[in-house]
């Protein structure tokens, strides 16, 4: 059985050099084709592939806000990400939006065909170099749910507020509570994150998309 694919990269060369690859046996047939995020969408209107391969960068939308936007309009459409990011960051949001796989632009051709058969079987699928660090990773992010999950309202509405570089006083006079108290709750969020400083509290902030930059 023939599967049909759709390929939105920005880059002309990589579109036409997938196309050659993947068709050369025969199993996989191109259908389409889109030159940035914006005619992704517009082209899916017309266009019902098995698998969406989708690379991350690009203009007018990026590979990750296409991805959203499918979701958000519960396509059921399998998207296969094809990208030169190995930093796991990426991975972790893929997934966490709904990607169903996630595949380097340098991989083997048989390991970029494997992932398309699969994922269009239902399967999902990550590039098994990228295993290993997506689990430690994960392990972290799971780590880090916990300590945030540990902490009270107040001291979430503290720890933002330390973030942004505020001192003792203006998170006092902002929340409308004493400085001591503010102390106090300071010296458990040190506690709990199991951190030393504010610094270190913000970059845990910062990390866990807690205040926008």
């Amino acid at each position: 059985m023939t599967v049909n694919i759709m390929i939105t990269d920005d880059h002309s060369m990589i579109r036409e050099g997938l196309k050659n690859l993947l068709e050369l046996d025969g199993d996989i047939k191109v259908i389409e084709e889109a030159v940035d995020g914006e005619d992704c969408l517009k082209k899916l209107r017309s266009v019902s592939p098995d698998v969406l391969l989708l690379d991350i960068n690009m203009p007018k939308k990026n590979g990750l806000e296409v991805l959203q936007i499918l979701k958000e309009n519960k396509s059921k459409l399998r998207v296969l990400i094809l990208t030169v990011h190995n930093e796991v960051e990426y991975l972790i949001k893929a997934i966490d939006i709904g990607a169903n796989g996630y595949i380097l632009k340098d991989s083997e051709s048989s390991e970029l065909k494997k992932a398309i058969f699969s994922v269009a079987a239902g399967e999902d699928y990550i590039q098994p170099s990228l295993i290993p660090v997506l689990n430690s990773k994960m392990i972290e992010k799971n780590k880090d749910e916990g300590k945030i999950e540990s902490l009270t309202r107040r001291e979430l509405e503290v720890l933002k507020l330390l973030a942004i570089g505020m001192y003792n006083k203006e998170v006092a006079e902002k929340l409308q509570i004493s400085e001591r108290t503010v102390k106090n709750h300071v010296s458990n969020i040190f506690k709990k994150l199991e951190v030393t400083d504010r610094t270190q509290a913000a970059v845990f902030a910062i990390r866990n998309n807690m205040i926008q930059l």
